[in-house]
């Protein structure tokens, strides 16, 4: 291109010009398009010199590429130009189309800013379209954009003298600016690549890390030594279990295929079913019996972690089941130890108390209408005209001192019959007994004998009453016997049957020993404390007592 005359173009150059624009297009990577695109101008275009000036993030110039002088390649590739001052050069000089020529007469005052650039050696121009060492001619490249406006500026091609020593004329400026069009398209195409490279790259490292993360979860899950279970969360099959590890399997006594027909709700105790719904809704731990295969049940530790999909919302339950039934035994013998008499297994005087105070609320039995009245307006509106609430001799319903009306907290009052008359009211009866000779059993057979007599009127005050009935040691050779749903009548007739029952001979180490009971009946009512309701028993106890010859207190 450096020989033809304006405006005659040899057919071979326009070979040449789309030889090194095709190029352009085949590079590998940016790196090599940038260098193709420097090549192209000093091999295609007939010029000496070219650089590629690449727009980086943050706005400034790099001299990407070089072509036409290795000197000139090692001194100034990779050097930066501010975009303050490319902006500057791209605004001064000649307009050659897109293209921008700043001619040595103003480019003097270029010389000492910080855009990277060189100066080739040479005679002064004779002629007027003769170039000058110090001239300078841009190329700005841009974005391909709509409606042939341009886009966004992405480099600056810069090209230093043409090889016939002359400014380019019509043809040279049209064949630059198309170059610097087609190096725009090929730079914005390679750095595509680039970007989907690294976007493919980062997507096959995130892949891999999401396999090898699935798979430790796997692992995890499988071989877990304590159970795991993945579980559908919403929608119809709420709860449904998805997949088990065989931790789980061995604790359930099921397998694997079996369990997925089930849902916990399936799997746990009936009065169970409501922690497991608020642990399931909540995620969160609870404490809960699970069926064995075997129609047992074992008590776990399950703990819900909520997997949530981030399109989605949450989608699964991940739940962990540890069996904790060792240390439920453990829990319930000391409990059990706590609440029980170690000789005879019987309730002790704590449990006694206990089960007595959770049927006494502090409103008495019966009240004149206006004091009635007025304990309704003291414990709430609410309880006035309550519809569980009616008047008559028949329990009634109340939320005593419980605080806000609670429909699933009711207290069903405790109501005694009349002290002189058998009025035909059942109420709780509250039977004392203390054992008459059973001092004299203990001195003259030593504490052995006297345990082995204490174990067995245990057993027989407890095959005397019915369940749900209690039966408990007091203390020493005393005993109480509380029974719901009893008449005045009843009571004295269970207390006869468990006289009874205990006078008959008790066999020790081959020796029949005898022990006489007294027996004396309370009645708990709401307004009396369990403290009150004993004290009274034990009263009528001591009454009876003394009420018999001291000779009639023992059966032999």
């Amino acid at each position: 291109m450096d020989t033809e005359s304006e405006p005659y173009v040899r057919l071979a150059s326009l070979r040449q010009l789309h030889q090194v624009m095709a190029d352009m297009n085949t590079a590998r990577s940016l790196a090599d398009t940038l260098q193709t695109v420097a090549d192209g101008i000093v091999g295609g275009l007939g010029y000496e010199l070219a650089a590629v000036n690449l727009v980086r993030q943050d706005g400034d110039l790099v001299v990407a590429a070089f072509a036409g002088n290795s000197a000139a390649e090692s001194l100034i590739t990779g050097r930066v130009g501010s975009r303050a001052s490319w902006d500057r050069r791209l605004n001064m000089g000649e307009t050659w189309g897109d293209l921008r020529f700043i001619p040595h007469t103003e480019g003097w005052v270029l010389d000492e800013d910080d855009v990277p650039q060189w100066h080739t050696d040479g005679p002064e121009p004779r002629f007027e379209d003769e170039w000058h060492p110090a001239d300078r001619l841009l190329a700005p490249m841009y974005t391909p954009s709509v409606q042939g406006s341009c886009g966004e500026l992405i480099g600056v091609i810069s090209v230093d003298r043409p090889r016939n020593g002359r400014r380019p004329g019509a043809w040279g400026r049209e064949a630059l600016q198309m170059y610097a069009f087609q190096a725009a398209i090929a730079i914005s195409n390679a750095r595509l690549r680039a970007n989907m490279q690294r976007a493919l790259v980062r997507l096959e490292r995130e892949q891999q890390a999401l396999r090898a993360s699935e798979e430790s979860f796997r692992q995890a899950f499988e071989y877990a030594p304590s159970g795991m279970a993945i579980a559908e969360m919403g929608g119809d099959q709420h709860g449904r279990i998805l997949r088990t590890n065989d931790a789980l399997c061995r604790l359930l006594g099921r397998p694997a295929s079996a369990m997925r027909r089930y849902s916990f709700s399936d799997l746990v105790h009936p009065e169970d079913i409501g922690t497991l719904l608020r642990t399931s809704a909540e995620g969160g731990r609870a404490e809960l019996r699970l069926g064995r295969r075997d129609g047992t049940y074992v008590w776990v530790s399950l703990r819900n972690s909520v997997v949530a999909d981030a399109a989605d919302g949450p989608r699964f339950l991940l739940t962990h089941v540890e069996d904790i039934e060792e240390r439920k035994r453990r829990e319930l013998q000391l409990a059990h130890r706590a609440s029980h008499d170690s000789l005879t297994g019987l309730p002790n005087s704590a449990e006694l108390r206990s089960r007595l105070s959770a049927r006494l609320c502090q409103r008495p039995q019966s009240l004149p209408s206006g004091a009635a009245d007025a304990l309704d307006a003291a414990y709430g509106d609410h309880a006035a005209g309550h519809p569980a609430a009616f008047d008559g001799a028949g329990p009634t319903f109340d939320v005593h001192s419980r605080g806000p009306y609670d429909a699933f907290d009711h207290h069903v009052h405790t109501v005694a019959p009349e002290v002189d008359t058998d009025d035909g009211t059942k109420g709780l009866a509250v039977l004392f007994c203390d054992l008459d000779g059973f001092k004299s059993i203990n001195d003259r057979f030593g504490h052995n004998a006297g345990d082995a007599v204490l174990i067995e009127v245990a057993r027989r005050l407890s095959r005397g009453v019915r369940d749900g009935d209690t039966v408990a040691r007091l203390g020493g050779d005393e005993f109480v016997v509380l029974a719901n749903g009893l008449g005045k009548a009843d009571a004295q007739d269970l207390a006869v049957r468990l006289r009874n029952e205990i006078i008959q001979p008790i066999r020790v180490d081959g020796r029949a020993m005898r022990v006489g009971a007294s027996f004396g009946i309370g009645w708990a009512h709401c307004g009396m404390t369990a403290d009150e309701v004993l004290k009274s028993a034990d009263e009528r106890m001591y009454v009876e007592k003394r009420s018999r010859p001291k000779q009639h207190r023992r059966a032999g």
